[in-house]
């Protein structure tokens, strides 16, 4: 993070520069195919570009968002894809990889819509869209949504802390540990529940019944 946010600081001497811009779009959309990159700290810092650099709110605004679009269309693609090159294989899915699949049939537009709060999977879930074959222009539609509402979230965070780097750091950090301690709970409870149904499963096979 300490690399990047120099980056922003010696593109603030550029003001509204396509370099600047060029590097928040660019962060909001590799973070969808590389999901470790902090993407959401350096839209954060888009913030304090419009507030304490004088930059246009809504050319920082339109470079995340077309950032996030050109992003979450890779990891779409990438779904495409591997569906097609499993399809030409006679390669059918796993029942982990089907499970996904048929949950996306029937609430892929709620997946969609949410994930851009979800940082660290979100990539995962276009990925999952294009596995299961949900409409471009749907998946578009609600990434949109979606984009809008995070990023409008973050630059407002960014403008209320100003230019305090490492308290928006910060912010960033603990919004996403508590993600992942939430995400990991229900991973826990979805994984104790299967196994619950699979030893239910297996006893009733297991048992021949009466004589």
């Amino acid at each position: 993070m300490e690399s990047i946010t120099q980056i922003l600081r010696d593109l603030v001497g550029h003001h509204n520069s396509l370099a600047g811009l060029g590097v928040l779009a660019g962060s909001a959309a590799i973070e969808y195919l590389f999901p470790p990159f902090p993407g959401d700290f350096v839209t954060v810092l888009g913030a304090v570009l419009v507030t304490g650099y004088g930059w246009s709110f809504f050319a920082v605004l339109g470079a995340v968002m077309l950032g996030s679009l050109v992003g979450a269309f890779g990891a779409y693609e990438v779904g495409v894809v591997w569906a097609r090159r499993r399809a030409a294989a006679g390669r059918p899915h796993g029942p982990a990889l089907a499970a996904v699949i048929e949950r996306f049939h029937r609430h892929g537009s709620a997946f969609v819509i949410v994930n851009r709060f979800l940082p660290g999977i979100r990539a995962f879930i276009f990925v999952a869209a294009g596995l299961a074959g949900t409409r471009r222009r749907a998946v578009l539609f609600y990434a949109a949504v979606s984009a809008l509402a995070w990023n409008l979230a973050l630059m407002a965070v960014g403008a209320a802390v100003g230019s305090r780097l490492d308290r928006l750091r910060e912010l960033v950090e603990q919004y996403t540990m508590i993600v992942w301690i939430v995400l990991a709970v229900v991973a826990a409870a979805m994984a104790t529940r299967w196994y619950a149904r699979r030893r239910r499963d297996r006893a009733r096979t297991d048992d021949p019944g009466p004589e």
